[in-house]
């Protein structure tokens, strides 16, 4: 297997080139978008890169990266315009929901005493999800519609697909997500607050019918955090790390902080 990976063919290609190279009656194992399909071919060439091969040229003149650059040029193209169309298609999603709670925000539960101006449910406990679920869901929409616009805008480089790319897919899609199930908590308290004197049974079938569009594009949306599982467990292990870092960075402060404040000099010994 190690003199496998020294060898270089007739066409002056290495092992490093034969990974960049994709057979024409290639399949891929999952069905997935262009864009998540190219991650896979990255993170496969990344994870089969020999060090002593990266700056290798075969006859063409071209290294394995570019030979890879080469083979999935068509592939990028579709990644390109499948996560455009994407991006496009949620930002326009985030943009109506955000009308819509910056527009309820304003249209007050119950009203508001003439000669005060105060709301009239405001000691409600409804009143009060109404209010924060409202903000909340104004919150999520415009920060997904910005991630959003950083994909449409993005210079979709073949590192980009790597990580970039699906981890603001990720991102924009979860505070979507988000934003829809705060407009219908918000829709959900109002209904309640109009209706306090009901029926139970009333309660919970508006409570049921309320968040029937949440699970909805919940189960909409499936099929692609599944195709995004792996992003998300690259992110939940950077952020591991992070943490990890900063902890054992505190900690080393910490001692070095008691160490120069002690009342007691520091001896070393010597031979």
């Amino acid at each position: 297997m190690r003199r496998l990976t020294r060898k270089i063919d007739e066409d002056g290609n290495s092992i490093l080139h034969t990974v960049g190279k994709k057979s024409k009656d290639y399949v891929p194992e999952k069905m997935q978008g262009p864009a998540l399909e190219l991650q896979d071919e990255l993170r496969w060439f990344e994870m089969d890169t020999p060090t002593h091969y990266l700056h290798h040229r075969n006859n063409q003149k071209l290294t394995a990266e570019g030979l890879f650059d080469e083979t999935n040029k068509e592939l990028r193209e579709k990644g390109i315009e499948w996560i455009k169309r994407t991006a496009e298609g949620c930002s326009v999603v985030a943009v109506l929901i955000a009308t819509v709670a910056f527009a309820a925000a304003y249209t007050i539960p119950g009203g508001a005493n003439d000669k005060t101006g105060i709301p009239l449910f405001l000691n409600q406990p409804f009143f009060v999800v109404f209010t924060v679920a409202d903000v909340l869901s104004i919150s999520f929409a415009l920060t997904s519609v910005v991630v959003f616009l950083a994909i449409i805008t993005s210079p979709f480089r073949f590192a980009d697909f790597r990580h970039s790319l699906p981890n603001k897919l990720t991102f924009g899609l979860t505070l979507l997500f988000l934003s829809v199930s705060m407009m219908m908590l918000s829709f959900a308290a109002t209904i309640l607050l109009m209706i306090k004197n009901g029926e139970g049974w009333i309660k919970v079938l508006l409570y049921a019918m309320s968040f029937m569009p949440v699970g909805l594009f919940a189960l909409s949306y499936f099929s692609l955090y599944l195709a995004l599982s792996k992003t998300y467990k690259y992110l939940l292990s950077k952020a591991w790390q992070v943490i990890s870092q900063s902890r054992s960075l505190s900690r080393e402060t910490k001692t070095l902080h008691q160490t120069s404040n002690s009342p007691y000099p520091q001896y070393t010994m010597s031979v």
